[in-house]
């Protein structure tokens, strides 16, 4: 199903009793050594929240500048109200009241997110919908009894045993005040012809099931006509399911197992327009902390085109990584990152 590089932690075995302490140190001095790529994303992460500390700080100057310059221009307005003398304006019931061509209105939808249209406190309710796809690669170690395997996936292998999948998110926006939910469901699987005859069986058939759920609330710190930034928190839930089934099952040898578990997430979301027609999107959300797994982390870059108010096309990159451990050093041991291209579309419902 996918190629599978196994890296087995006693390689050279010196003595039978100390085979197992060997094994142990060696995977926890490999585990304690992260990757280039976790290195980078990690960096990433702190980058993105600096950046997003320094735009909340920035939107808070113009707030506390506007009370002062609306104080001082009050003077001049009173003197020239007085000295302006009008006759009354009578308008018809049917003729429209004129209106201003340099007053912009109300700022309209303008970013790669459903949720962002509107004013900040319109007290109206604001949905979209993005289903899309996403093509990770995936690698990493899994383990149990103090030994380890190293597993790598191509995008290209998972798609050759893609079998179904619903991918999409939904957000519901009121005032600054957020919500919404992301799922992610796949159905791997594969069959082959077994060469061992005296087991009863010609093939052996392999299903597997992934379900990566995640709900948040948040609340709207920036809300500018081309910039956007949220704080986000909520919970992620993983389920892993694996069936083998045999074909003819005559001895009954059929398979199942699954894990799952829910981390906790704390994170965040800048939006910004770079034009009339282009708009970008940097996410990412930290968490685990022990609850679920010991850590685990996402960072999503996205480039928008809007075809319409209505409807914005997506592509861009999603890094997802986490390290779940259960029952100790001789438990079970899931060390995975999943990376690659997304390709989406974001409809703006409402």
């Amino acid at each position: 199903m996918a190629q599978i590089n196994k890296r087995m932690n006693s390689d050279t075995m010196v003595c039978p009793e100390h085979s197992d302490a060997k094994d142990v140190s060696n995977r926890s001095r490999l585990s304690s050594l992260p990757s280039h790529t976790e290195r980078t994303v990690k960096r990433f992460i702190l980058a993105f929240i600096f950046a997003f500390l320094v735009l909340v700080n920035a939107s808070l100057l113009p707030a506390q500048e506007k009370p002062q310059l609306t104080a001082n221009l009050a003077p001049d307005t009173a003197i020239n109200d007085m000295n302006l003398t009008s006759a009354p304006t009578l308008v018809s019931a049917d003729q429209p009241a004129a209106t201003d061509p340099a007053d912009p209105g109300v700022p309209q939808a303008g970013s790669g997110q459903g949720t962002t249209g509107g004013t900040a406190q319109d007290d109206q309710w604001h949905f979209s919908v993005s289903p899309y796809l996403w093509l990770p690669g995936v690698h990493g170690t899994v383990g149990a009894f103090g030994r380890d395997v190293g597993f790598k996936a191509s995008a290209g292998d998972l798609l050759s045993h893609f079998r179904l999948g619903v991918l999409g998110a939904v957000d519901v926006r009121r005032n600054r005040l957020l919500t919404g939910v992301d799922l992610m469901y796949m159905r791997l699987g594969d069959n082959q012809a077994i060469p061992f005859p005296n087991l009863l069986a010609n093939t052996a058939n392999l299903t597997a099931n992934v379900v990566i759920l995640t709900p948040k609330v948040g609340l709207r710190l920036i809300n500018q006509p081309k910039l956007k930034a949220d704080f986000l928190t909520g919970i992620r839930y993983w389920y892993f399911g694996e069936n083998l089934n045999f074909t003819p099952s005559r001895l009954g040898l059929n398979f199942s197992k699954s894990q799952n578990w829910v981390d906790p997430l704390v994170g965040g979301r800048i939006v910004a327009d770079l034009s009339p027609k282009i708009v970008t999107t940097i996410a990412g959300d930290v968490g685990g902390w022990g609850t679920g797994s010991q850590l685990e982390y996402q960072v999503v870059g996205a480039l928008g085109y809007k075809l319409t108010p209505k409807m914005i096309l997506q592509a861009g990159y999603r890094y997802l990584y986490f390290d779940y451990l259960k029952g100790g050093r001789a438990g079970t041991v899931v060390n995975t990152a999943l990376s690659g291209i997304i390709l989406g579309v974001t409809l703006n419902l409402k």
